[in-house]
């Protein structure tokens, strides 16, 4: 007893140390962080200097700042592609599931985007958005088609960022679909198929349903980070684009705490912006649970 009171001992000792790395980790890069955002908010600190209580101001101002309303419409505006996205990919992971030649292929040509450099495919795409040179534009005027100065347009920066991040992540969506539909028991299709079901009320009925839980995991991720957009963005657009049109609520946090060195007010900016994802995110998993017996 004394042998294994004394293992158990050691091994919760190793236990303990295993577990203290994560979560010093945790405390010391994102809690403490973290509070210092939340006090720094209520700050007049520009980063170098002493850290000076100025109460609600940084709020005040935030609020009354027309730039902080465009970007976070630009941000919101943005998160169009999420729904896009997932119409695309659930159409990607249908087809790829039906056991077409080359699907192996077609699952590593979709998820190379996924695991590249978004440095590096943003460079890439701001040459291919260029109005004079452009791989897009050379594509549109085989038909015709005189394309525009994609960046530098009010009107199609934000469309243009769209369908970049779009593409970018349609390889990791398609992926989740596709496992959660091989995890589909046929035997569902086949009883709706004796029953006289067809294949858009198989699809409404068994598969939507199905499929129902990596939908609600890609939206919930998905807003998480499109609200957080700022790599495609600050490589793109550096200015923010025309007008500020294509700046995203983390990029004009960013420029106003690195550019403008008013680091208490970009803090006050970040709070806002961490309490609308809270939100937003609460909202979807109340959704979730309301609708959680659909399948009754």
């Amino acid at each position: 007893m004394k042998t294994a009171s004394k293992l158990y001992r050691t091994e919760q000792r190793y236990a303990y140390l295993f577990i203290a790395a994560p979560v010093l980790g945790f405390l010391i890069f994102a809690m403490v962080p973290l509070l210092y955002s939340i006090y720094g908010a209520f700050t007049d600190w520009n980063g170098l200097g002493q850290m000076n209580f100025i109460g609600f101001e940084n709020f005040k101002n935030l609020f009354h700042d027309e730039y902080f309303y465009k970007t976070m419409y630009n941000t919101i505006f943005m998160m169009l592609g999420i729904p896009i996205g997932i119409v695309l990919a659930l159409l990607l992971a249908l087809a790829l599931n039906r056991g077409i030649p080359g699907t192996n292929t077609f699952r590593v040509l979709y998820y190379i985007p996924v695991i590249s450099s978004l440095a590096a495919i943003s460079i890439l795409w701001q040459w291919a958005y260029n109005g004079d040179y452009g791989l897009v534009n050379q594509f549109l005027e085989l038909f015709g088609i005189k394309g525009p100065n994609w960046l530098q347009n009010t009107a199609t920066v934000k469309p243009a960022l769209i369908i970049m991040t779009v593409w970018k992540g349609l390889g990791y969506t398609m992926l989740l679909y596709l496992a959660a539909l091989q995890s589909v028991p046929k035997s569902f299709y086949e009883a709706a198929k004796l029953d006289g079901a067809n294949a858009f009320k198989s699809f409404w009925y068994i598969t939507l349903p199905m499929v129902k839980p990596v939908t609600f995991f890609i939206i919930v991720t998905n807003i998480i980070g499109g609200a957080q957009i700022f790599t495609e963005i600050n490589v793109m657009t550096p200015t923010g684009g025309p007008e500020f049109s294509s700046a995203s609520v983390v990029f004009y946090i960013w420029q106003k705490a690195f550019g403008n060195f008013q680091l208490g007010y970009a803090s006050a900016m970040a709070l806002v912006l961490g309490l609308f994802i809270f939100i937003v995110t609460l909202v979807q998993f109340k959704i979730n649970e309301k609708n959680s017996f659909d399948l009754d």
